[in-house]
């Protein structure tokens, strides 16, 4: 499944969000314009939907309570609303609407309480349950946890939470996994940095870790000169998980050469493939192209359209990106790209314009017509500057 649409009211820098979605969502924009924050909407319905337990207070208080993450523009409005439309794949007709609206209770422990809360089966055109409900104005306790996050609740939409709680996000650190084992035990929940990347190569079946590996060893090999036999192994003493490679220009004795010792671009590069991989849950790549030659940046784009043809369901993908060389692949589809435009009434999020579409279609790249426009204003002005 996918997200098709996707409406915000509120979140964080964005007043107002209204934008279709494809399979691959390339996001782009100035710094600071919102790119990581439309990302976290996503984890934080993932957040809400994860098993494990947390749900909505949890989430919220995560992110440093409701007043960090409404919208300082919102203020005769309070209210953070988010909706999603979810599809079996991109250009069919939507088959769930997701709803969910939240703000302070205002009294007492000031507690997040849910506003709304609709699930709607688009195929029927049902909403299975529609909140507040009389229970819930019964027993207001009720609305500080969403149905979403209740197992008892969401038998009747158990796939939407089920989707929502596999999503994965990676923003791969090398010197959190070349150094993890200095920096100690503790690691921030669902490592959205890769500290604990081997462990989760070590989990994997050794059948299923031979192949991928494989596979992703003849990647590097063209990427990574005189670079082989990309393996999986574990300490003999300790028992930690290690990737090793052999350097073939070196003398044999020494050639071969752990992760801490590999370069960050190929641990970046490494650890994008693998969980290109990894599952078919929507997955949101934070800026891939760090660390990373030019020459292989231009790749990236084919590299995760040749994984989605490969996978049994094609996995959607966001990208936060400045890149230019990323941008260049004239196989990008327009409508893939939502440009973040940072203005006083909060950011907005710009679907590609016709005429903008029109330019592409007829040679031009996404980076030679979209970036420009997301460059600051005065930006010149920097070189000006004096110490």
């Amino acid at each position: 499944m996918l997200i098709t649409r996707l409406k915000l009211k509120n979140w964080r820098n964005f007043k107002k969000v209204d934008v279709a979605l494809r399979d691959r969502v390339y996001i782009i924009g100035p710094n600071a314009s919102g790119k990581s924050n439309f990302l976290d909407i996503l984890r934080f319905l993932r957040d809400i939907a994860k098993p494990e337990g947390g749900g909505l207070q949890k989430a919220v208080k995560d992110r440093g309570g409701i007043t960090k993450l409404r919208c300082l523009l919102a203020r005769k409005d309070p209210e953070v609303s988010i909706e999603v439309e979810i599809a079996e794949r991109v250009d069919t007709a939507p088959l769930w609407r997701y709803i969910l609206a939240f703000s302070s209770e205002g009294t007492g422990r000031q507690r997040v309480v849910v506003k709304k809360e609709e699930v709607i089966d688009l195929i029927s055109g049902k909403a299975l349950f529609t909140r507040p409900d009389d229970e819930d104005k019964r027993d207001t306790e009720r609305l500080t946890q969403t149905f979403l996050e209740q197992i008892s609740a969401n038998k009747d939409f158990r796939a939407v939470s089920e989707f929502f709680s596999n999503v994965t996000y990676l923003h791969l650190v090398p010197q959190l996994l070349k150094h993890a084992d200095l920096l100690g035990g503790y690691r921030l929940e669902d490592d959205p940095f890769g500290q604990a990347f081997l462990e989760r190569i070590a989990k994997t079946p050794e059948k299923t870790q031979n192949a991928r590996l494989a596979k992703i060893g003849e990647v590097l090999k063209v990427c990574v000169p005189n670079m082989c036999n990309l393996k999986f192994i574990r300490d003999k003493i300790t028992g930690t998980p290690h990737l090793e490679a052999l350097y073939e220009h070196w003398r044999p004795d020494a050639g071969w050469q752990r992760e801490d010792q590999f370069s960050d671009g190929t641990l970046r590069l490494l650890g994008i493939m693998w969980t290109l991989f990894e599952g078919d849950s929507l997955l949101l790549l934070e800026e891939p192209e760090l660390s990373l030659n030019e020459d292989i940046v231009r790749q990236i784009h084919k590299l995760i359209w040749n994984m989605q043809r490969q996978a049994k369901y094609r996995r959607q993908v966001f990208v936060t990106t400045h890149s230019e060389a990323l941008l260049q692949d004239q196989s990008i589809d327009a409508r893939e790209v939502i440009r973040l435009e940072p203005t006083k009434d909060g950011t907005l999020a710009h679907e590609t314009t016709k005429e903008d579409i029109a330019l592409i279609t007829s040679g031009y790249t996404v980076a030679e017509v979209l970036l420009p426009k997301t460059k600051p204003t005065q930006v010149n002005q920097l070189s000006l500057f004096k110490p």
